[in-house]
């Protein structure tokens, strides 16, 4: 692996306002090499990559290009120089073919100035095949219907052909699923075979971990750490980033009560089987299980999403109706679903028009909305939740991914619901928020809620968790608790059938 530095960041700083974004930071991107850049939100992450991207200048420091000082004076000259950062959000053109979306502004065209559509379409497939992404789509596909990994592979496209030599990727595995992963992941090893300096923005430490050659750590603006990752872990990365290990950050609580609050009884629908649960109120219940193994089909047919096919729900020893939301709600039941931004979230309008979509009849008077009410209600609920915004009229848009899962929980505290069910609900959100987020799930619980989470993180199943049911196929195959929660009988649980003989073999194998 080469270690010839392309792009070093030397004492740089950024201020906007009082705010100190960025103070003295120094680092070095080095070809053939991928390294990690993480933080909490605000650490200065997004203002970094706009720096060497050239959206900011730097008010003190400077940037060398090997070796030699370089001011940008926009993202256009930082892109000529090779360095390109893939946003979260890719930036398509929608109603344009995917060649002209690799080769913006750099169509090979014919004598008299005509686009050569030949030329513009071999070079775009042969690139698809230097991905593996002829099956996906093709030069002429329009890319309006394109899914989040085809339209993140244009931009490195895009980024490849244009003589990317720093490329940045911005929580690039947020909306892909597990195989998407792993082909962007063979993505990034063919760049940094070949030579480009990459770096990777994710608060998934594991992936960090599995992928990176070194991790840079910022705090509050500044470069607290710079290691090679075989010199250190997740849990040493996380006390850097916010001054304790992930263990320290699950809050002790005491043991739930005995009044049962929620009863599924052989619950079948069109996605589970013969689901039976009882969750205690103060009890926090968790769900594991692989993906597709049913955890948030469970959630869904819970809280009414879709008819049940037999079994019952029962809230307080009332059953619930079949194929009702509205009902679940009315009833006491809130379910905050995995996919928050499509799911949940109003995420155009306010904090306070999405916080009181399930208490119309609260905030309503004489048939119209009362915004004082409205204001007086969820006012001391977002308190409470540590919403971070200017005021109850931010646009959630422009909220962190963990203060958007805020706004969900103030919603259904809101509504003061006696189960809340909690499908992967610290996805995309920093190790700080996570640590707030599992506060609040903490003292929830120990006012007597009961709460369900689901969750694809071990630590964080076993580090909420008063017991847990283990999902596979559909189907409940565990229930664990006390001294009996482990990773290993959590991951023999969530096998298909079949492959218990698979696992016990991976397991005796020697590193």
């Amino acid at each position: 692996m080469s270690t010839a530095e392309i792009l070093t960041l030397k004492g740089v700083s950024k201020a906007f306002g009082v705010v100190q974004a960025l103070d003295g930071v120094s680092l070095d991107l080095r070809a053939g090499e991928c390294l990690a850049l993480v933080g909490e939100n605000g650490a200065g992450k997004s203002t970094l990559t706009r720096i060497i991207e050239g959206v900011f200048a730097p008010d003190a420091g400077q940037l060398l290009l090997d070796g030699k000082p370089v001011q940008f004076s926009g993202p256009r000259e930082s892109h000529r120089a090779g360095i390109r950062v893939i946003h979260q959000e890719p930036e398509i053109i929608a109603d344009v073919s995917v060649a002209e979306n690799v080769f913006p502004g750099a169509l090979p065209a014919r004598l008299g100035g005509l686009v050569d559509r030949a030329r513009l379409h071999a070079r775009t497939a042969e690139l698809l095949r230097l991905f593996g992404m002829e099956r996906e789509m093709t030069p002429t596909q329009i890319c309006a219907g394109l899914g989040p990994a085809q339209r993140q592979m244009i931009e490195i496209m895009r980024a490849v052909h244009a003589g990317g030599r720093v490329i940045a990727f911005d929580e690039p595995t947020s909306s892909l699923t597990g195989e998407e992963t792993e082909r962007l992941f063979a993505v990034i090893r063919r760049l940094r075979a070949d030579g480009v300096a990459v770096v990777y923005i994710s608060h998934r430490l594991a992936e960090v971990v599995a992928l990176c050659d070194r991790v840079a750590v910022l705090r509050d603006g500044k470069m607290i750490d710079v290691v090679p990752i075989d010199e250190t872990s997740e849990e040493d990365i996380t006390r850097k980033m916010v001054g304790r290990t992930l263990t320290e950050m699950f809050p002790g609580r005491a043991p739930p009560g005995d009044a049962t609050v929620l009863s599924v009884r052989a619950m079948t629908t069109e996605h589970v089987s013969d689901i039976s649960l009882q969750l205690r109120a103060g009890e926090v219940l968790g769900i594991g299980g692989l993906v597709g193994a049913g955890r948030s089909e469970l959630a869904r047919g819970i809280f009414g999403v879709g008819a049940r096919l037999a079994g019952s729900v029962e809230l307080e020893g009332k059953p619930l109706p079949s194929g009702s939301p509205g009902d679940a709600i009315l009833a006491g039941i809130g379910l905050a679903p995995e996919d928050r931004k499509h799911e949940a979230l109003l995420l155009m309008r306010s904090i306070l028009d999405n916080a009181v979509l399930c208490i119309p009849d609260r905030v309503s008077r004489g048939g119209l909305f009362d915004r004082r009410r409205a204001e007086g209600i969820v006012a001391p609920i977002a308190e409470r939740m540590r919403v971070k915004a200017p005021s109850l009229h931010t646009q959630v848009s422009n909220l962190s991914g963990g203060n958007q899962q805020k706004v969900v929980l103030t919603r259904w505290l809101a509504r003061a619901p006696k189960v809340l069910i909690l499908d992967e609900p610290t996805r995309g959100i920093d190790v700080g928020a996570k640590s707030e987020i599992y506060r609040l799930i903490a003292d929830l619980a120990r006012n007597g809620l009961g709460i369900i989470v689901i969750s694809s993180e071990m630590g964080e199943l076993l580090g909420l968790s008063d017991r847990i049911l283990v999902m596979s196929e559909g189907r409940i195959t565990a229930e664990l608790e006390g001294a009996a929660m482990t990773e290993d009988a959590i991951l023999r649980a969530a096998m298909p059938s079949g492959h218990a003989p698979v696992f016990d073999a991976l397991q005796g194998e020697t590193p």
